[in-house]
């Protein structure tokens, strides 16, 4: 099925077809699928001929099996847009998420190690461990540091992530999303009563630099126009936006 998916520059759809995490589907009784999609965590893409009956049978299978889940559908080109639109544009949120090109020679280390720094001293950055790892998944802001894993072994093997605390209580990090052959996917939050106080900034700027001394590739998609300020501070530039259908029961 990788065939399908050509030329998408997403992360995490290589860490499907990698076998890393996720799953690949398409519909059982195909022997040559034609039409695929990729989900990991609350992230679906789908690929291959929109024109196909079986586009519409594939987008239609996802959505009972998946039920009341929440997802971030993201179609391949602007026909697989119309098709969501078609099935799903009465009842999903459509907006625009940004692209970040993906360049291994973006960083200034010496700036990045300035940012991580500058942190204020009334927080106390740390590794996620597996001591914090329990800590994380039972604050409810912060579950997306490590969600997308399947334990906590599995994060300590395939994850990496950094958290800022005040005191015992986790105000803001940067960890692996998700996790791909040579690289990993950048999930970065604040608390929402601690913002704009560089936690962000700060913790992003390390865990590049984590992923930097290991060989990895800090791979970021923004959200958001705040989202893209802050790459482009810590060295990336913006690609382009692209629209997605966000499902939340």
């Amino acid at each position: 099925m990788a065939p399908l998916f050509d030329g998408w520059e997403e992360t995490m759809i290589w860490s499907a077809l990698g076998g890393c995490m996720g799953e690949v589907w398409c519909l059982a009784e195909e022997q040559s699928p034609r039409v695929a999609l990729v989900s990991i965590s609350d992230f679906v893409f789908f690929a291959g001929d929109d024109a196909l009956p079986d586009a519409k049978e594939l987008v239609l299978a996802f959505l009972e099996k998946t039920g009341e889940r929440n997802a971030i559908i993201a179609p391949q080109n602007d026909a697989w847009l119309q098709l969501l639109e078609e099935l799903i544009g009465d009842t999903a949120k459509k907006y625009e998420r940004y692209a970040i090109k993906k360049d291994p020679n973006a960083f200034d280390k010496e700036r990045l190690h300035q940012y991580a720094c500058a942190l204020a001293a009334e927080f106390t950055m740390r590794p996620i461990d597996a001591e914090l790892y329990p800590i994380v998944m039972a604050t409810e802001w912060a579950r997306d540091f490590c969600s997308s894993f399947s334990s906590c072994e599995d994060f300590m093997v395939n994850g990496l992530g950094v958290v800022a605390l005040r005191g015992d209580e986790i105000v803001g990090g940067c960890s692996a999303y998700a996790y791909y052959p040579g690289g990993i996917e950048i999930e970065v939050d604040t608390r929402h009563d601690m913002r704009r106080r560089g936690i962000a900034l700060a913790c992003s700027a390390q865990l590049i630099l984590n992923c930097l001394e290991r060989g990895l590739y800090p791979s970021w998609d923004a959200a958001n126009r705040m989202s893209v300020a802050l790459a482009e501070k810590l060295g990336y530039e913006e690609k382009g936006a692209y629209t997605v259908y966000e499902i939340n029961p």
